[in-house]
């Protein structure tokens, strides 16, 4: 591909040291979001030196080291003055293409889809970062890149998925999916003071790193337990207080008939995403509670539990995460040692290696939680 080059005078040309693979990015590989093209580049978690910047940058020069956020947002529309980045009104070109799936258009993403932007990610040596005056976060020479990386998405979505939560001291949390966003949400939903955290998913090492290094006090692997009864006896039949789906869209449920369901429906385009993990998170909620949703859906899901939503009086929170909001709080809190989220890298790859970080990533091969690649 050739180099990117600044296009816009809030641009800046950034030289990626650092990007990883996200969960989100097998959506697109797998095929389940539309307006992909042959050519595109993928990556939203990137972080790098900037080398390049438009006549309009005055808050960055080349040299800086920046954590790239994966929202584009211009920081002066109504979304993006209110702190609701990932919604921002002017950095989507092809919002029209949005507005006819979702009503309005979220903002434009890194790597992800024309749909969304059409904009190259952060899976590159290098990469053109518009309203760079405004999105990118300076990182100081001496904390090393896999301490900062993941301030571009995945701890900011896990702690806005916990903060969600409006968490008060003796509440009980369970979180679907111990993903690397799912490790966050608990890690976040212990720093907000949760009594009890229940990392709910099927592999072994994953429920073990919730636990030994994220700070779940439970942990249900589904394919031993059903879900729904054991968390009733791990809550005195009550349900926890709060409940976190980061798993999203392509969720596995062990029960064959429903999975078979979802799979045929998905196929024939008659629903596009799997809610296992949502209909599960609402029906096991505590009466009164929130159900925090920070798994990526892209478009409809079929047997949504309305009757059990609305008679529990359950309130549902979510988004994808606005970054910006949450990227000086939570440096501060890496620097003061509270959290160190290198704890979910398992691989550390080259970026020609990309290919197979993908196939290791999506299969589960090798305990894999989370490739970091660098170019």
């Amino acid at each position: 591909m050739p180099d990117p080059r600044i296009l816009n005078a809030r641009d800046a040309i950034v030289r990626v040291t650092s990007t990883a693979v996200c969960g989100s990015d097998l959506h697109l590989y797998n095929g389940f979001i539309p307006t992909m093209r042959k050519g595109d580049i993928l990556g939203h978690e990137f972080m790098g030196e900037v080398v390049e910047v438009g006549r309009s940058v005055t808050t960055l020069r080349p040299g800086d080291r920046v954590v790239v956020p994966f929202p584009i947002a211009c920081g002066h529309c109504r979304a993006c003055e209110r702190g609701l980045t990932s919604v921002c009104e002017n950095s989507n070109p092809n919002a029209a293409v949005a507005e006819k799936l979702m009503g309005h258009s979220p903002c434009g993403i890194f790597g992800y889809s024309h749909m969304l932007g059409g904009y190259a990610g952060g899976q590159a040596e290098y990469v053109r970062v518009p309203f760079a005056d405004f999105g990118p976060l300076k990182i100081e020479d001496g904390i090393p890149d896999e301490q900062v990386l993941f301030l571009s998405d995945i701890l900011p979505t896990g702690y806005m998925g916990a903060e969600m939560c409006d968490i008060s001291p003796g509440d009980v949390v369970a979180v679907w999916g111990a993903g690397p966003v799912g490790q966050f949400a608990i890690a976040s939903a212990k720093l907000l003071g949760a009594e009890r955290i229940i990392a709910i998913d099927r592999f072994d090492y994953r429920l073990r790193m919730a636990q030994e290094k994220a700070g779940a006090t439970d942990v249900v692997n589904y394919e031993d337990q059903p879900v729904l009864e054991t968390l009733d006896e791990l809550t005195a039949g009550r349900g926890p207080d709060a409940c976190i789906d980061s798993v999203g869209l392509e969720a596995h449920v062990d029960v064959t008939p429903l999975h078979a369901y979802d799979r045929a429906k998905q196929t024939v385009k008659a629903e596009t995403d799997r809610p296992h993990a949502l209909r599960e998170a609402v029906m096991a909620c505590a009466a009164g509670g929130v159900v925090s949703v920070i798994g990526v859906y892209g478009g409809f899901v079929d047997k949504f539990p309305m009757g059990a939503f609305m008679n529990k009086s359950l309130r549902m929170r979510t988004g994808q995460a606005h970054v910006h909001r949450y990227l000086k709080p939570l440096l501060d809190h890496i620097k003061a040692g509270t959290i160190d989220p290198s704890f979910v890298i398992t691989h550390r790859m080259k970026l020609d290696d990309a290919p197979k970080a993908f196939k290791i990533f999506r299969d589960k091969k090798d305990d894999c939680e989370k490739v970091v690649l660098t170019p």
